[in-house]
């Protein structure tokens, strides 16, 4: 079972480029690189597929000095005319197991341009720290993540409503339909591997070994994360704690109630934050742009994935009870997913989204996301409740200089008039749940087409 994913029309790009160089495909293990690489290497003549953790092929960039000769080795190995290396693919699975490799994608743009060469891996972060030859501004770089909504709709063949979503603004004889298949996807998360298993069973009973093995997987690479024993146990401590402070902003000492001081803990989260497992999102004090996080201030922590998020809680049977997330947890579980599908939309480059503080001593705020859009940020609340209720929300518009809010939630989309306590007049787009993907398309609608 293959699944639709976005970033394959920027595979496509890149294939048809004239200025082409050796791509690198990069995200956390087990979002779906290497199926999603067979599968667009169907449309070469021939495949050249090697796995670096196999020790064949790790040897192969050991054997040779330079590109053209392993090129030729490796023509050779899979009987390929050279005629044909303008129509072949040659892809490097897990390249972060070889630095030399990694090191010698350079030589592969300016000696045999012709070939097309996709690498694959997951904590390549930690792997360029060994390279002592890095090839900037010789490589591409395209980001993989969990499956977002719309792939979600794919993947069940729920394409009526994956068109429905594509739509602006949504209809509303969609909405019901659509915000129950959100909460079904935001229960089981967008893994491939869970996706897969939930199609063919139709049952979230079935998936807690399948996030058990996900999990175990991360937290055994965790001694490759590591830099020595110690760093390795704090390592082993956060991800064992994380999940308990997914709804609050963490302070590194102490960390879990542990012993385990700032720096150890920051360390480790640095780590956990590099392999995309777990990131640390650091709020900005910004009104206007450029949107510049402050490194001091407490951050919030996000998950690689809700589902496994929602497993690790132990929560997966309660949410089948709730028609509005925001009612669990205080709301905090669909911020996280939200950022998770913001985070899908970065193919090209890797931005994470970020959220807005104001912490005085008289009166603190905290606006759930910060989205800009030209000259301006625009501050998105993920809550239900009433227009009244949006303090923080209240507390950023009064301070800026445009009326542009959005709240998400699981009602309906409708634009409305809204007045601050303060007395600032402003436009409040309420946007459902199931938008997440969209939200920077629907701002875009919604200033050049509403004003007060």
């Amino acid at each position: 079972m293959q699944f639709t994913r976005n970033v394959y029309q920027n595979l496509c790009d890149w294939r048809n480029s004239q200025d082409r160089k050796p791509l690198v495909l990069r995200g956390a293990r087990q979002v779906g690189k290497t199926t999603l690489i067979k599968s667009f290497a169907d449309l070469y003549k021939n495949k050249i597929f090697i796995n670096l953790e196999k020790e064949i092929d790790f040897e192969f960039f050991n054997q040779y000095k330079d590109v053209k000769t392993l090129v030729e080795a490796l023509f050779l190995r899979n009987n390929i005319s050279p005629d044909d290396i303008s129509d072949t693919i040659l892809f490097i699975d897990e390249i972060q197991e070889s630095p030399k490799a990694i090191s010698m994608l350079r030589y592969f743009y300016e000696d045999v341009s012709k070939l097309h060469v996709i690498a694959a891996g997951s904590l390549l972060e930690h792997a360029i720290r060994k390279v002592k030859s890095f090839p900037v501004g010789r490589i591409t770089y395209l980001y993989l993540h969990p499956l977002s909504f719309d792939e979600y709709l794919q993947a069940t063949s729920d394409y009526l409503l994956y068109e429905q979503l594509q739509i602006v603004p949504v209809s509303i004889s969609a909405h019901k339909v659509l915000l129950e298949k959100f909460n079904q996807y935001a229960i089981i998360g967008g893994m491939p591997e869970i996706v897969r298993k939930y199609i063919t069973n139709g049952s979230i009973a079935s998936l807690p070994p399948v996030y058990e093995s996900i999990w175990a997987t991360y937290k055994n690479d965790i001694e490759k994360y590591a830099i020595g024993d110690a760093n390795a146990k704090v390592i082993k401590h956060v991800v064992n704690s994380a999940h308990l402070y997914f709804d609050q902003r963490v302070k590194f000492q102490h960390f879990g109630n542990s012993n385990y001081r700032s720096r150890e803990v920051g360390e480790a989260f640095r780590s956990l934050n590099d392999a995309k497992i777990i990131q640390l999102v650091y709020p900005t004090t910004s009104i206007t742009p450029p949107v510049i996080p402050d490194l001091k201030k407490s951050p919030r922590l996000q998950f690689l994935d809700i589902g496994i998020l929602n497993h690790e809680l132990n929560i997966q049977a309660d949410m089948l009870a709730f028609d509005d997330f925001s009612e669990l947890y205080k709301g905090a579980l669909i911020p996280q997913l939200i950022f998770q599908e913001l985070l899908s939309r970065n193919v090209n480059t890797y931005k994470k989204p970020i959220f807005w503080v104001r912490e005085k001593t008289q009166a603190s705020a905290e606006v759930d996301l910060i989205i800009p859009y030209k000259d301006m940020l625009i501050p998105v609340e993920i809550k239900s409740g009433s227009t009244g209720s949006l303090k923080s929300l209240h507390q950023f518009i009064d301070r800026t200089d445009h009326p542009y809010a959005v709240r998400m939630y699981a009602g309906k989309f409708v634009v409305e008039n809204a007045v601050t306590p303060a007395g600032k007049p402003y436009l409040l787009m309420n946007l459902p749940y199931y938008l997440g993907t969209m939200l920077k398309l629907y701002i875009e609608y919604f200033i050049n087409n509403f004003t007060i």
